[in-house]
């Protein structure tokens, strides 16, 4: 086993790497850029080495040769690359052996044969795992594509050979359609990975996204069963489980057996996920399943092989890279109860879930949850890297089980200092379809407008977020009264695009009066908590002028200035700002030229993904205030419309 390791990585799963590898008594070695100087993967290692010269990735955490000479200065014997970043990099992975030390994962040679999507289909058929019928071939010119897709018969999906994420794929119902949406993919596959090739696949009516964990030593490979990803949002995963519902031993038995075949064709190493696209559409079946992609790394969703398992994943990543051999083999595997996971994000979801910043004021997980997470409360949520700020995994003796624990363990988290995606975490577990187990990678498409709906907030919320303000939750006796006469305030607050004014007459330590909105509520002192018009008052947080009640998922207010009660909406209408800090990719907008609502005028790159931001309105463009290459600031102008006639 290892003394010291170094994770070249940081947040989540360097956190992740860390714990097992303490509980192993192996000492930990953590990368920061200038951005994560303070963060929470920097106060858990045993040492951290200060790296590049910026917050980007590019500057810090993809800076190969400075990570290889961090470690090779601190003594650590192998290098853990965590998800992301260089964890999928075969030239990485030569460098690191190169300078005598351990890549914790698979060989260089692995990495590539399973890094470009038509070779890796190609080696899969020869291995003999089914793949979905399509062409993965070089040829890459509009018409011949266009044929093979009349041949393979619509509805088709253009995939980058060198994708993930969702970038560079399009779904192409209709032939007239195919042109547009190739020469859409070929530019975006050229942006984020330098490589326009692609790959035309047949596209399954009602997919499920489920996939097998592998673990190899080189030559052999078990597996330790499935995961269903189906619950996506434009590719990106949301919420993960295990095992798969409706899942045969049949198709278990016949999925892990092509999932290791896969990984002792290419002599994998360490942790790995093959996944499958699978026909949903009449119940699993052993051949309704094909070969779609093999992530050659730890998965983001592994907590939930883990608590099914009761294998530590990390550790055997740590024992097999140290040289040891597989520490189980197939028959000592086995599956006890299920496992949901949540991914928590800082995410504006009714905005088209645009990645949010901001400092946590307040972070606290329920009891008895396991939360992953590379934040702590203060800490900020920067605007160069995934905007995560948690996994929220639970374990029950069964899905029905499972579900209710992951619905009360996202109803009991509390968040306050950005928007995030809980309520909508929230609305899936509630979910009636998912519930009973009938999911595939539409369902969020189809039910968007109820799973993305702000919660309801009632007059009761805005009183407790009244009380909040006004300080008047503790209140002692003196505090009640003036010498005349009971003790009456005020206070303006702004909610859900919403301002409003609540006051208070506070008659006594237990019992205060409240109106809003001309209605009358009676608040009071119940034992040792407050009771408004029969709700308790629920826990809350105050950061400054913003207060959250922690009910509905975390409900949030703004305590109004007084002087700026008359103020009204702030912003100029005719501009398109910067939602948050970025880099703008593009511009269309021309001055002078004539645009329509919905059309696209700029492509700001932010959080690791392209926003599009949008005209508002028809109009006509009077000024672009920006261009391609700008690193602009949160509510910096990009394009200005002319004023209205």
């Amino acid at each position: 086993m290892f003394n010291k390791i170094l994770i070249a990585n940081r947040g989540e799963i360097a956190c992740r790497v860390m714990e097992t590898a303490r509980r192993l008594g192996v000492r930990t070695v953590a990368v920061y850029s200038d951005a994560d100087r303070d963060a929470k993967h920097v106060a858990l290692a045993d040492e951290a080495v200060h790296i590049g010269h910026g917050p980007a990735p590019a500057d810090s955490y993809l800076l190969q040769d400075e990570i290889l000479a961090a470690a090779k200065a601190t003594g650590a014997q192998g290098i853990h690359p965590g998800y992301g970043f260089l964890s999928e990099n075969p030239d990485f992975v030569e460098k690191v052996e190169a300078a005598g030390l351990a890549f914790i994962g698979p060989s260089a040679s692995a990495i590539r044969k399973m890094g470009l999507k038509d070779a890796a289909k190609a080696l899969m058929e020869e291995a003999g795992v089914p793949v979905v019928p399509g062409y993965h071939g070089d040829t890459q010119d509009a018409g011949f594509l266009a044929k093979q897709a009349n041949s393979i018969g619509y509805p088709v999906l253009i995939k980058a050979v060198a994708g993930g994420g969702g970038k560079g794929m399009r779904l192409v119902e209709d032939p007239k359609d195919f042109n547009d949406a190739l020469a859409s993919a070929q530019g975006e596959a050229t942006t984020s990975f330098g490589n326009p090739a692609v790959l035309i696949e047949k596209y399954i009516q009602k997919p499920r996204h489920i996939e097998v964990q592998v673990f190899g030593d080189g030559t052999s490979a078990v597996h330790l069963f499935e995961r269903d990803c189906s619950l996506q949002r434009r590719h990106q995963k949301v919420i993960e489980e295990a095992p798969a519902p409706g899942m045969t031993e049949e198709m278990r038995t016949a999925m892990g057996q092509a999932a290791v075949r896969a990984a002792e064709a290419i002599g994998y190493a360490g942790a790995g996920t093959v996944e499958f696209i699978v026909d949903g559409s009449d119940g699993l079946r052993a051949d309704g399943f094909w070969f779609m992609e093999m992530n050659t790394r730890l998965q983001v969703e592994h907590p939930v092989t883990e608590l099914i398992t009761g294998v530590d994943l990390v550790e055997w990543q740590l024992r097999v890279a140290s040289g040891e051999g597989l520490p189980m083999q197939q028959d000592d595997l086995s599956i006890t109860g299920h496992a949901f996971e949540a991914r928590l994000y800082a995410e504006d979801v009714p905005k088209g879930f645009l990645p949010a910043t901001g400092t946590l004021s307040h972070l606290a997980f329920p009891e008895g949850v396991r939360a992953d997470s590379g934040v702590r409360a203060g800490d900020t949520i920067s605007p160069w890297y995934d905007p995560m700020i948690s996994k929220l995994i639970v374990h029950g003796p069964s899905r029905a089980a499972a579900l209710r624990q992951l619905d009360d363990a996202l109803a009991r988290t509390e968040v306050a200092g950005t928007v995030t995606n809980l309520a909508f975490l929230g609305a899936l577990a509630r979910h009636a379809g998912f519930a009973a187990g009938d999911v595939d990678t539409g369902l969020i498409a189809r039910d968007l407008d109820s799973l993305a709906a702000a919660p309801e907030m009632r007059a009761e919320h805005k009183i407790a977020a009244a009380m909040v303000a006004l300080d008047v939750i503790d209140a002692k006796p003196e505090m009640g009264f003036t010498l005349w006469a009971d003790l009456h305030r005020s206070v303006t607050l702004e909610a859900q695009g919403e301002r409003f004014e609540a006051s208070v007459e506070v008659s006594g330590p237990d019992r205060q009066d409240w109106t809003l909105d001309g209605d009358m509520f009676a608040v009071n002192r119940m034992g040792s908590g407050w009771v408004i018009s029969g709700m308790a008052l629920p826990p809350y947080a105050k950061s400054g002028d913003a207060i959250t009640i922690f009910d509905r998922y975390g409900l949030s207010f703004k305590v109004v200035d007084p002087l700026d009660r008359a103020a009204g909406a702030a912003g100029d209408g005719n501009l398109i700002e910067a939602p948050m800090p970025g880099l703008v990719k593009a511009v269309f907008a021309e001055a002078g030229a004539a645009v329509k609502e919905g059309d696209r005028l700029a492509i700001l790159e932010a959080m690791k993904m392209e926003h599009s931001l949008l005209a508002a309105r028809d109009g006509v463009v009077a000024e672009v205030l920006a261009q391609a290459g700008d690193q602009v600031e949160a509510g910096a102008a990009l394009v200005r419309l002319e004023e209205e006639a």
